[in-house]
């Protein structure tokens, strides 16, 4: 898909990784991004993967975690050794990624911020998700993702 990178798209081919870009219309502006996503590329929603912004003890977090399921909080806060999580307000995760709600990517952010994927992903072969614009998926192999994030896998979907 020409004219199509985004800050993740181009974290991926620094790293010569292999994926798939699938655009879809979005047809609503709510809060479910990823479930609009998944029943419009006909993928079952186990695949597609939802990237939210948390703040465990303070400190920004991304949980990758299935469009089906929640982000357990506690379960995030405990893969990043820490004791509280909450999810980060949207103006904030706007600002720390560079992506918009609804958009935001599980790497190539505007800052740092550590990752941790669903350990439910490994299961699959591959995995859909945001490729950092609304509108715009992803597909690579879990591992891949895991490595070009720099991410560390755990049970995080509630």
């Amino acid at each position: 898909m020409a004219g199509k990178a985004t800050q993740a798209t181009k974290v991926l081919d620094r790293a010569r990784l292999h994926y798939a870009l699938h655009g879809y219309t979005v047809e609503q502006d709510g809060e479910s991004y990823g479930a609009e996503a998944a029943a419009a590329l006909g993928i079952e929603p186990e695949r597609m993967f939802k990237t939210l912004v948390a703040e465990v003890d303070g400190t920004l977090r991304i949980g990758v975690v299935p469009v089906s399921g929640k982000l357990d909080l506690k379960a995030l806060a405990a893969a990043a050794g820490g004791k509280r999580a909450r999810m980060a307000e949207v103006p904030d995760a706007q600002r720390a990624t560079g992506y918009v709600a609804g958009g935001i990517a599980p790497l190539g952010h505007r800052q740092r911020i550590p990752v941790t994927v669903d350990e439910s992903a490994l299961v699959f072969p591959t995995i859909y998700c945001s490729a950092g614009r609304r509108g715009l998926s992803m597909e690579l192999a879990p591992a891949d993702l895991v490595h070009a994030a720099g991410a560390n896998t755990a049970p995080i979907a509630g």
